[in-house]
């Protein structure tokens, strides 16, 4: 089968057949928008990633029991809350909140999700979501994509939505998602809220298995400030409604529909670093030559969640010694007298020792430009991987210093 092209198109998850999308003000926030709603015309099947951290909210656990039933009809998302650490009664919220709406659809109560980000302890405004839902639901439209992307932010400066179209078989298929994100990045298993819808025909099973290996290379390979958040949550729902036949395991279709999926989830964790609280640069952080790909990951996160590394990046001052150090307390096995790091292709260490003071200020004028590379060799094996940072300013802090203000 020919390789399908894969293009991208306007819009984001309503830009999928038989997808609409709400966003609304319900009044957790004073003024702004911060309830969400999509539904699919038909029901679909979906999968789903949800936070590693132990301490889960209270719409993450509702939503990890209704993915067993694999199918999807809607999902109701609120910002300006998390309903987390708010116990059982944060549980019968979230329970509302899925029962609201799938009387309000007249669908099970099953293919209903349920997703909040926010202030985390505070018991949600209920009376004020549930209204909200009805409100939602009565401007369910193909246009409402971008309200909805902007009802679930929180810090996040713009709505974060991508759209690609491809064909399989000669038919033409949709995948369309949007994202929230900008703080509390260190994700493990899904990064934040992400919704991703397809027109494309495939079982929850299958739809697990590609999903899973998609996040790995993209939500799984950014941070931030290397905080965890719990309430984490990505969903892929397909609805079948494009005329292409069903993806099938160990085809090529499935190869394309795979690739076309990972370049949406690719663009979104890109739009949430380049977001990043307080970031002012985009920093690729890829490690080489480590003894194992798993080796790579890790030494590669140690330097991109390392603040006294971010700093530096802020300040514009190429302080290898920073990298060196983050390298050798991640923990992974390699001989530091035979690392090499360069800074945008300019070389700044070889063989673990520092090439003086002109390298590091070329390199250092490399860093006064919103994007670049930092490249790590370890010379330990064949190992490698590739994480998304920022740098961290003083803008962040006050940030979340003010966060419940």
């Amino acid at each position: 089968m020919k390789q399908s092209t894969i293009r991208d198109i306007p819009g984001g998850v309503t830009a999928v057949k038989g997808v609409r999308a709400a966003g609304v003000c319900c009044g957790i926030k004073q003024s702004a928008l911060d309830l969400a709603l999509i539904a699919s015309d038909r029901p679909a099947t979906v999968a789903g990633v949800t936070t590693s951290n132990r301490s889960k909210a209270a719409p993450v656990l509702l939503c990890e029991r209704q993915l067993k039933g694999g199918r999807f009809s809607a999902v109701v998302a609120n910002s300006g809350n998390a309903n987390a650490c708010t116990g059982s009664q944060g549980e019968r919220d979230a329970a509302q909140m899925r029962d609201r709406l799938a009387r309000i659809l007249d669908r099970p109560a099953g293919e209903i999700f349920v997703a909040s980000t926010g202030v985390i302890g505070k018991r949600l405004p209920i009376s004020k979501v549930l209204s909200g839902i009805r409100k939602g639901f009565e401007r369910l439209s193909v246009e409402g994509g971008e309200a909805a992307a902007r009802a679930i932010m929180t810090t996040d400066t713009h709505p974060k939505q991508a759209a690609v179209s491809l064909e399989l078989d000669g038919k033409p298929v949709i995948i369309g998602g949007m994202a929230k994100g900008s703080g509390m990045i260190a994700p493990n298993l899904a990064t934040m809220l992400c919704f991703v819808g397809t027109d494309a025909q495939a079982s929850a099973p299958l739809l697990r298995q590609v999903l899973r290996r998609a996040v790995g290379n993209t939500f799984n390979a950014i941070t931030v400030d290397g905080c965890m958040s719990t309430n984490d949550i990505v969903l892929l729902f397909a609805n079948g409604m494009s005329d292409a036949p069903p993806l099938k395991a160990g085809t090529p279709k499935l190869v394309a529909f795979e690739e076309a999926l990972s370049q949406i989830l690719s663009r979104l964790a890109r739009m949430i670093v380049k977001d990043g609280e307080g970031a002012t640069k985009l920093i690729r952080v890829e490690v080489r030559g480590s003894r194992t790909a798993h080796d790579a990951g890790i030494a590669a996160k140690a330097v991109a969640d390392s603040a006294l590394v971010k700093t530096a990046f802020f300040g514009e001052d190429c302080n290898w010694g920073r990298i060196m150090a983050a390298l050798g307390a991640s923990g992974i096995r390699f001989d530091p007298s035979r690392v090499e790091i360069a800074l945008d292709t300019i070389p700044v260490v070889r063989n673990g020792v520092g090439l003086g003071e002109a390298a590091e200020r070329r390199a250092a004028a490399r860093m006064r430009r919103p994007e670049f590379d930092l490249t790590i060799h370890l010379h330990a094996g064949t190992g490698e991987a590739i994480v998304l940072t920022t740098d961290m300013s003083e803008a962040y802090v006050r940030i979340n210093a003010g966060y419940r203000s």
